[in-house]
């Protein structure tokens, strides 16, 4: 017999943390890994638009470290959990890190702000970034209230926006098109 995909354990708007806490679904802990679930979609869908193989091994990598964030925000930090979950690390930072200084060798200096657009690839990419930039914004307000969230997460996450703006910008000039300068109206 199947499982059953619904429980009705969240129906009066709780659910529970890794270790069994019960907290409502509005709680800053569950939007924390809520926007993290948001992200690793649009990574999926920046990956899916990819032609080219070596972004899509790193797009999965960064797929999985998602998962790996997402567990620590969903898991009550005074508990114990009963499965052991995966730890992000340094070398995860050094990838995105050496993956942005190669794409970086390829392009043009930025002269000023650019718009996002162009190709739904590079728009898909920048929406990705945005929902990053959001992630790292919710993990820094829950580190502002002394809620514990290892810092590595939004060393990561923080990493991994920026590589997101130069994934947007290589793959617009792999397409073969123009970026957009934002132009300000005086």
């Amino acid at each position: 017999m199947a499982m059953k995909i619904y429980t009705k354990t969240g129906d009066a708007g709780k659910t529970s943390l890794i270790g069994g806490t019960k907290v409502p679904k509005s709680h800053i802990r569950i939007e924390s890994y809520g926007t993290i679930d948001e992200l690793n979609s649009y990574i999926g869908l920046v990956a899916d638009y990819s032609s080219e193989e070596h972004i899509k091994i790193i797009l999965k990598e960064i797929q999985d470290r998602l998962f790996t964030i997402g567990s620590s925000l969903a898991t009550d930090p005074d508990k114990d959990p009963i499965m052991k979950l995966p730890d992000l690390k340094e070398e995860d930072i050094l990838l995105l890190e050496q993956e942005i200084d190669n794409m970086n060798k390829e392009l043009p200096v930025m002269k000023s702000f650019i718009l996002p657009g162009g190709h739904v690839v590079v728009s898909t990419t920048h929406i990705a970034r945005c929902v990053c930039r959001r992630a790292e914004r919710i993990c820094v307000a829950m580190q502002q209230e002394e809620m514990f969230i290892s810092p590595i997460v939004i060393k990561y996450i923080n990493r991994l926006s920026d590589y997101l703006f130069m994934l947007a910008r290589y793959t617009a000039q792999q397409l073969n098109v123009q970026e957009i300068p934002w132009k300000a109206r005086v």
